[in-house]
């Protein structure tokens, strides 16, 4: 996996951001939804590394030849979720019809009063868990990101909600993991995202799409160390108003041995990536990380 995010996507995800939470804000959601559609043409055609990253992820989901009709879908589901974020860190949920698959299992994780780690990716949206924070007023959610790598669409999220500062637990800090620990101990949920690489992480290698690929090994450490449940989360877009979130657990938590670590952190991650290349199958417009994730230029990490 590149690290190549780190220089290239949330530049445009910024501008497009703040672009569609303008209009959509002013004109409401339908017409937001048709400037969609120009919005997409520029990106499709004014951003060449982007546009060949998607072509050749396409090309490992798509069982046909990869034309502009399929690159353009591909921007136009990322662009329509951003759109549809607006609504969603507004608390304007009832705008969608939202299917929810697991929730019973998460529910029976959280009965005990212990939290667990959320575990989700770049497929589809992160941001349907406010749904859950809808109907379930009751349940915290924290996310553990790098607030440097997106502090520019952070000042946009927050404008739109405020409370959104309050929620996140910045990776890399001193008293991070500790952090981690009180909110799961408070009943609390931890959402991470675990397909991309920072640079500072430790990484595992596992196969993902048939072809050994690079994963941040953070989430299952964090997970071993601190030895508390994993649950897979996926919120899919498919189409107009409506999704889909699946919820799967990973593992009711495990103990790290000290001679086995990189092994076992290797293991937890590979089941991941599984999970992670089956839901992308069954969405794949929905894998919103437009840049080389597979190394194929050869630029990898040291």
């Amino acid at each position: 996996m590149s690290r190549q995010w780190l220089k290239q996507s949330e530049r445009g995800s910024l501008f497009l951001i703040r672009l569609i939470a303008r209009i959509t804000l002013l004109l409401g959601r339908p017409v937001g939804r048709l400037l969609l559609y120009p919005i997409t043409l520029y990106f499709v055609l004014f951003s060449g590394k982007a546009r060949n990253a998607s072509r050749n992820y396409l090309k490992r989901v798509v069982p046909q030849p990869i034309g502009m009709r399929h690159i353009f879908r591909h921007y136009h589901t990322f662009a329509a979720t951003i759109l549809d974020r607006v609504y969603l860190l507004s608390g304007r949920q009832v705008y969608f019809n939202i299917d929810i698959r697991g929730e019973t299992l998460l529910l029976e994780q959280l009965k005990d009063g212990r939290g667990c780690m959320l575990l989700g990716s770049h497929l589809g949206s992160f941001e349907l868990l406010r749904s859950l924070a809808a109907t379930h007023p009751d349940i915290s959610v924290k996310a553990l990101m790098y607030e440097e790598n997106a502090e520019k669409i952070n000042q946009v999220i927050q404008t739109l909600n405020p409370k959104i500062a309050d929620m996140i637990i910045p990776i890399g800090r001193p008293d991070s993991l500790f952090q981690v620990q009180e909110a799961i101990e408070r009943g609390e949920i931890i959402g991470i995202l675990g397909d991309r690489i920072a640079l500072d992480d430790k990484q595992v290698k596992v196969r993902f799409f048939d072809q050994t690929c690079r994963f941040p090994a953070g989430p299952m450490l964090i997970a071993g160390l601190l030895k508390i449940p994993v649950v897979l989360f996926f919120g899919l877009h498919r189409g107009g108003r409506d999704y889909q979130i699946h919820f799967e657990r990973l593992t009711e938590g495990f103990h790290l041995d000290r001679e086995q670590r990189s092994q076992q952190i290797t293991e937890w991650t590979q089941r991941y990536a599984n999970r992670l290349e089956y839901h992308t199958r069954q969405a794949p417009f929905n894998w919103f990380n437009f840049y080389d994730f597979w190394d194929e230029s050869g630029d990898r990490p040291k």
